[in-house]
């Protein structure tokens, strides 16, 4: 294969202008077509020389042995540039040319010919050299070998082809440069690829991308197999492609093509091993090197931290700003954690694709970097959960402090409560308080022992990489031992105190409890008073009834006597009580007065009812014994008869009380009733008279007189006893009416 001498690219413009060109047409003797197509403006001969060099630097030696046959189109141009053009072919390819066909216009050069024959001039220019009409140029090259300005089928695109020809000296130069640079690289690298520290160069990189001259290369070679180059894949008018190759036979450009690929892939496998292990080497430097950054903060500036920071805080607010301290040296530190995630990944994907000694240091870089960043992320968490107790244990502090406070501040304030029951709803609320003070307190000895074993808990590691001062450490245990002793303190304080108020309270609530019981005796003896009155009226009909209602009365006296001492005993106990409360303010007050005042009532009223009820005994007796007897003396009728009438005038009498007031007992009709029961008995008493002197009298007229004189006295006692009845029962209701109107008075 011929070098190329000049390239396309520096003379593109005047390969552009198409001055000459190869159409891939050939003449029967196999020898390339070369045409120059002239036009009527004037052909620059300097550009149609160069342009004539670079084509004939393009065939091979073995097919310029063949010949060219070239086709110079004048019929656009005059007559002295075809000669001239003629003439430097002679000068150009003297050699190389065995035909020249010079395409005249029809009828127009034939008086000029006879001038100037070139046929003459063979010996001397080298070469045969015939004028002929396009239509007659068939018959020295086939019409399939000529293009279609010549009537030809010959399909020729000259931009195409340029553009063809453009990228194949393109992929030439640069795949050639290219190899020379890959080659130089990978001889260069042999000599230092035992200095394993040497990292990648970044210099030694192509001056063209292997990747992109691969691929114009296949896809020139795609061109080239296709039979698309140089415009030879169809013929025009519609006939078959030749079945021959111009660039494949006679520019050999296919071959060159693969011959350079297969160079170009070969040095391009090579440096990209090459590139391949410069970048593993590159990649073991780089995480080595951030290993080690690491490495060196955790164990020095991030342990530093760690130590200076064992403080737990005095109080709650004091632990927050502590707690917002360790986030931030927990923010610093997760940057570099997130470079250690970063970095295991890398070390991971180079593992599975190291060889054996890179896998032992990438494995013991990876178990040095995770022992340092296992170790320090455990400080971390055990000062957090250090922090967490602590602003717990502050918080329980606080919270039991305050509870201690307002304890304290209850027992304190005065006890002034209106009763019993506020007395027992504040003694509830402070047992309360008390209960709640202990639990807190119990809670506060709970997290206080947590946070002094999270504190004391012993390191998995040395103790000498991580140990914080023990000074400061010891101040902590001993902080949080007083904090607990002084709560301690104040609970128990707080509990003696609760306990004398407890007895103060109880002892108030037992005052209370006796002023009511006192009060309520004074109730239960003025119903005693009041009952006697209304309802203890009756005397009785006979002995026998009116001694049982006697001894039921002491019976009634006995309670209400028991009733006014218990009442006496409580207001005792409540002076006692108030000397003990220091309450000065306080005494039985009206209580005691009202106990006598209802006492000395219900006394007199029971002794005026006792009296009454053994007069009436005393009557019914000696008026039974009357009654019974066979002979009964005078004396004793005359004996019933006074105490009849003397308990009658008993009956009609109110009670007097020590101050002067009176009240009768019952009703009127209820005082009428018991009246009328000892009335009755008088009578049967007087009856009982006159039978007797019945009975000594004889039936003489004397006895008569007797007996009318015992009728006349019957009947005189009879209204007396009748004036009696209605007087009395007169003065009752007009004691009632009193009685009455005095109630009136009082409501109002």
């Amino acid at each position: 294969m011929s070098s190329v001498t000049m390239e396309a690219n520096s003379i593109l413009p005047i390969l552009k202008k198409k001055l000459a060109f190869l159409s891939g047409g050939k003449d029967r003797r196999s020898g390339l077509i070369l045409t120059i197509p002239l036009n009527s403006d004037q052909t620059s001969m300097e550009e149609l020389s160069a342009t004539l060099d670079y084509l004939l630097s393009i065939p091979s030696e073995k097919c310029k042995t063949r010949g060219f046959t070239v086709i110079v189109d004048g019929r656009r141009s005059q007559w002295n540039i075809v000669k001239t053009v003629v003439l430097m072919l002679q000068n150009v390819i003297p050699a190389e040319v065995s035909l020249v066909c010079v395409v005249k216009p029809d009828e127009f050069w034939d008086k000029k010919v006879t001038h100037f024959c070139f046929w003459k001039e063979k010996d001397r220019l080298g070469f045969e050299v015939i004028l002929v009409s396009a239509n007659k140029l068939t018959r020295y090259i086939e019409p399939s070998q000529l293009t279609d300005d010549f009537g030809g089928s010959l399909d020729y695109d000259h931009s195409d082809w340029l553009s063809k020809r453009l990228v194949f000296e393109k992929f030439t130069k640069e795949s050639t440069s290219l190899l020379d640079e890959l080659s130089i690289i990978n001889d260069s690298d042999k000599s230092s690829s035992a200095d394993k520290d040497k990292s990648a160069d970044c210099a030694l990189l192509p001056s063209f991308d292997p990747e992109t001259v691969l691929q114009s290369g296949h896809e020139l070679l795609s061109e080239l197999q296709q039979r698309r180059f140089n415009g030879s894949e169809a013929g025009g008018g519609g006939q078959a492609a030749p079945a021959w190759c111009p660039m494949e036979e006679e520019l050999l450009a296919q071959p060159q093509v693969m011959k350079l690929l297969d160079s170009l892939r070969e040095q391009y496998t090579k440096y990209q091993e090459l590139c391949r292990q410069r970048s593993k080497r590159a990649q073991l430097d780089e995480v080595h090197a951030k290993v080690l950054q690491v490495v060196n903060w955790l164990q020095g500036p991030g342990s530093e931290l760690l130590k200076t920071h064992q403080a737990i805080g005095d109080s709650i607010r004091a632990a927050q700003a502590l707690q917002q301290k360790h986030e931030e040296i927990e923010s610093q530190h997760s940057e570099w954690f997130a470079v250690y995630m970063e970095l295991n990944q890398q070390i991971a994907a180079l593992l599975s694709a190291g060889e054996e000694e890179e896998v032992v240091e990438l494995k013991a870089l990876q178990q040095q970097l995770s022992d340092v960043c296992y170790r320090q992320a455990s400080q971390l968490e055990t000062r957090q959960n250090v922090l967490q107790a602590a602003q717990i244990f502050h918080s329980t502090t606080q919270e039991l402090s305050q509870q201690l406070d307002g304890l304290l501040g209850m027992l304190c304030a005065d006890v002034s409560p209106a009763d019993g029951a506020s007395i027992q709803q504040n003694l509830k609320l402070l047992e309360e308080k008390l209960q709640t003070v202990e639990s807190g307190l119990g809670s506060l000895r709970q997290k206080g022992t947590v946070l002094l074993e999270q504190m004391c808990t012993p390191w998995p590691w040395p103790l000498e990489e991580t140990e914080s001062p023990a000074g400061e450490q010891q101040d902590n245990v001993q902080h949080i031992q007083a904090v607990m002793e002084e709560m301690e303190l104040r609970k128990q304080r707080c509990e003696d105190m609760v306990d004398v108020r407890r007895l103060k309270m109880l002892q108030m609530v037992q005052l209370f409890k006796c002023e009511e019981d006192a009060l309520q005796a004074v109730e239960w003896l003025s119903e005693l008073l009041d009952a006697l009155l209304k309802t203890h009226v009756r005397l009785g009909d006979d002995s026998q009834e009116t001694k049982t209602m006697l001894d039921k009365h002491k019976k009634f006296v006995d309670v209400a006597q028991s009733t006014y001492d218990y009442g006496r005993q409580l207001l005792q106990a409540t002076v006692v009580l108030c000397q003990s409360l220091r309450c000065t303010t306080r005494s039985s007050g009206d209580t005691l007065p009202r106990l006598n005042r209802v006492w000395k009532q219900f006394s007199v009223t029971a002794d005026e009812r006792q009296q009454r009820l053994e007069l009436a005994l005393n009557f019914h007796t000696v008026a039974e014994r009357v009654m019974q007897l066979v002979c009964v003396e005078a004396e004793a009728l005359d004996d019933v008869d006074t105490l009849g009438k003397t308990l009658l005038d008993r009956i009609s009498m109110p009670v007097i009380f020590p101050d002067g007031s009176e009240q009768f007992f019952g009703s009127p009709t209820d005082t009428a009733a018991a009246a009328e029961g000892v009335r009755e008995r008088l009578l049967l008493v007087e009856e009982r008279r006159l039978q007797l002197q019945e009975a000594r009298l004889g039936n003489d007229g004397e006895e008569v007189e007797v007996l009318n004189g015992m009728e006349g006295r019957l009947d005189v006692i009879g209204e007396e006893l009748s004036e009696k009845e209605e007087q009395d029962e007169e003065e009752k209701e007009a004691e009632q009416q009193d009685e009455d109107l005095e109630r009136a008075t009082q409501d109002r």
